[in-house]
């Protein structure tokens, strides 16, 4: 009998590449936070080849939300950063496949879809920065819930690079202020995972008109005396993908991550 594994405290103590094994078998869907901790996860963007060099400028010109990991040649789907023995086409829990800015279908395979054109980016995530949140006292709330962490687009613009532009997201964490500054500190030692805060407070102030309804992610608790801290996100890309309309596209579901096998404070900028 194939098990189906329900929640992310059933996969404690298994190695990324054993995760990811369970995602290859469709044993796991689900959103990959707080699993692997101390393994660095990434956003997935696939795209032809012909856009490629336009996004990689868009990634350099944002590094704070894309803050590129590794990218694969043309055709490849083999990391060799990142992991060993890890398949993109496989290894991601959801996908999105985007056709012309429209999202087609969330699919948990994309074999079938791939294409000798198609360039693959691995980004940077703010998972991977939680496990020192964690270590140092400061609470990652969705964790605590069970959920995927909420995410919202900002009126913040992003650097535009040629026909990849659009503005920025943000994920939130809610805390006190004195952790909030102690968070602040501890993830700006994890540049390549996005680093430092963007915004704490006032969400309003950058285009966030209600927590309670994210546009990516779920709605957490937010207590008595606690403000939110945000954190620029690699979903950033697919809103400038959605604005760009390349043909076809795909990226992770938000949330749902590439687990790596590179510890956190060994993750560099591009490879």
């Amino acid at each position: 009998m194939i098990r189906r594994y329900r929640n992310a405290e059933e996969l404690q103590g298994m190695t990324p590449r054993e995760i990811r094994m369970l995602i290859r078998k469709e044993l796991w869907d689900k959103p990959t936070t707080g699993l692997a901790m101390g393994y660095a996860q990434g956003n997935l963007v696939v795209l032809p080849e012909k856009y490629a060099r336009d996004f990689l400028l868009f990634c350099r010109l944002n590094p704070k939300p894309c803050p590129v990991l590794e990218v694969l040649k043309p055709g490849s789907y083999r990391t060799k950063f990142l992991a060993k023995c890890a398949d993109v086409r496989t290894d991601v829990p959801r996908y999105n496949v985007y056709r012309k800015g429209t999202l087609q279908a969330t699919i948990t395979n994309i074999t079938e879809l791939w294409r000798e054109d198609f360039v693959t980016f691995l980004l940077g995530c703010s998972f991977s920065f939680e496990e020192a949140l964690i270590k140092a006292g400061v609470p990652v709330r969705h964790i605590e819930e069970g959920k995927n962490v909420p995410m919202y687009i900002t009126n913040i613009p992003c650097k535009p690079a040629r026909i990849f532009r659009g503005p920025l997201v943000v994920s939130m964490r809610p805390m006190s202020a004195r952790a909030a500054a102690r968070a602040g500190k501890i993830t700006s030692c994890f540049a390549s995972v996005h680093g430092s805060p963007v915004h704490v407070g006032a969400p309003q102030e950058i285009g966030i008109k209600d927590l309670a309804q994210p546009d990516f992610g779920e709605r957490v608790t937010i207590r008595k005396n606690e403000v939110p801290v945000f954190w620029a996100c690699g979903v950033t890309p697919q809103a400038a993908l959605m604005r760009a309309k390349p043909e076809i596209c795909i990226t992770h579901a938000p949330g749902h991550m590439f687990i790596s096998d590179v510890l956190n404070e060994n993750t560099r900028t591009v490879h």
